[in-house]
């Protein structure tokens, strides 16, 4: 029987919940269509306004903090490999190979320990911060719903006193529940009357705390760092010291039909040849081909020369945008620090200000960014020909696209 009754009260209250929702929104329907006026509270709609802002910020706030804690970890690994390839390219016999090493532990070690203190001291103050909206939250939403319970109730009550036949037991009834919806209303709208300015207010606070206590621990963590950098640097130079004038060059490997390697470096190129700017010294010496005069030297240009890639690039880049590019022969000027060019292979549509649009066969001509740390992996700065060629003006023309999306054509 118990248990009947169990069940009996329960579907008493899903019936009662059902209707209490067909009210609601029958009393809604008719203050949308003007046919029922509707309690306003404009101070605690600014509230509501307030609390939304707020929880969007802090919202955003959490995600860029994880964001920057992805980052801490990310170089904090990169430092870990490289560390570690110090360690396995330093020889046994060589001094300083131990403080070396601890030098690398203690950094592995202060970067766990700002890693840490950043989830301590940031993150987890932030996720305590958020916490407490998505309660009040709840609280606002219920609190709509009272109101619309309170306005349901006052306009029946005021429905039965207008009426030409009064039923006073009715009104009675009415009355009583219009008093009941009008507590149960007046008891949540205090409450968050008095907390959702008192939250507004505790942003300041928070914004503060959480900013300087970031702040704090970079500054103490690069300060840290500083000191063991300083002392690696120490035992390197100590390493420098006592391995003799054994000082690393970038050399040229002599041609087959090359002799015996003399002790000369070439001189700079004349002006006026191609191979004038830039001027680049490098450690090659080929003794004099046949027939030329003993201990003189033959400079070689960058094409004919066993430089590295990367060299030979960088000079042929740098003779096209400053040599070629400023002759006025053949070739119009081309942007300051012009290093390629890449055409377009698909179209790109920009999602931002900063993006180029692109079609499929724009040429564009890559530039460095202004701010080398600015750069995202995979994509490039640049500034289409066609743009470059009308204005000439790197401010209103430059802007990045994905590299993936081009294919270089010089």
């Amino acid at each position: 029987m118990a248990e009947m009754g169990s069940k009996g009260v329960t579907a008493g209250k899903i019936a009662s919940n059902v209707q209490k929702k067909l009210t609601r929104a029958q009393e809604k329907v008719l203050q949308k269509l003007g046919k029922a006026d509707e309690t306003k509270d404009e101070q605690f709609e600014q509230c509501v306004q307030n609390f939304n802002k707020q929880l969007t910020e802090g919202t955003r706030l959490q995600k860029d903090l994880r964001t920057y804690l992805a980052s801490v970890k990310a170089m904090h690994e990169a430092s870990k490999k490289l560390n570690e390839c110090l360690q396995e390219v330093y020889e046994p016999d060589w001094p300083g190979r131990d403080e070396a090493n601890k030098i690398a532990e203690n950094n592995d070690l202060l970067w766990m320990d700002y890693h840490q203190k950043l989830v301590d001291q940031a993150l987890l103050t932030m996720d305590t911060y958020l916490g407490q909206f998505p309660d009040i939250k709840s609280r606002i939403a219920k609190r709509g719903r009272k109101l619309v319970d309170y306005d349901s109730a006052r306009h029946h009550y005021e429905s039965l006193q207008t009426a030409k036949k009064k039923d006073e037991v009715k009104i009675a009834k009415a009355e009583e529940e219009l008093i009941k919806a009008q507590k149960v209303f007046e008891e949540m709208n205090v409450d968050l009357q008095e907390e959702l300015p008192s939250l507004w207010n505790s942003r300041v606070g928070f914004y503060v705390n959480t900013f300087q206590s970031i702040a704090g621990l970079e500054e103490n963590f690069h300060r840290e760092m500083s000191k063991l950098n300083q002392s690696l640097n120490d035992v390197l130079v100590s390493l420098e010291k006592q391995q003799g004038s054994n000082t690393f060059t970038v050399k040229a490997q002599p041609s087959d039909n090359a002799p015996a390697k003399g002790n000369k470096s070439p001189s700079p190129p004349p002006d006026g040849s191609p191979a004038a700017t830039p001027e680049i010294r490098v450690n090659h010496e080929p003794e004099p081909a046949s027939g030329a005069t003993p201990g003189a030297t033959i400079p070689k240009s960058p094409s004919q020369s066993s430089l590295p890639a990367v060299v030979v690039e960088t000079f042929s880049a740098t003779v096209n945008g400053a040599v070629e590019g400023s002759s006025g022969t053949g070739r119009l000027d081309l942007p300051p620090g012009f290093m390629f060019k890449v055409q377009a292979q698909h179209d790109y549509t920009a999602t931002d200000t900063d993006e180029l649009q692109l079609k499929a066969g724009d040429v564009v001509l890559v530039i460095p960014f202004q701010n080398p740390e600015e750069q995202d992996e995979g994509w490039l700065m640049g500034v289409k020909e066609s743009d470059w060629n009308q204005h000439k003006e790197l401010e209103k023309c430059r802007g990045v696209f994905p590299e993936n999306f081009t294919e270089r054509v010089q």
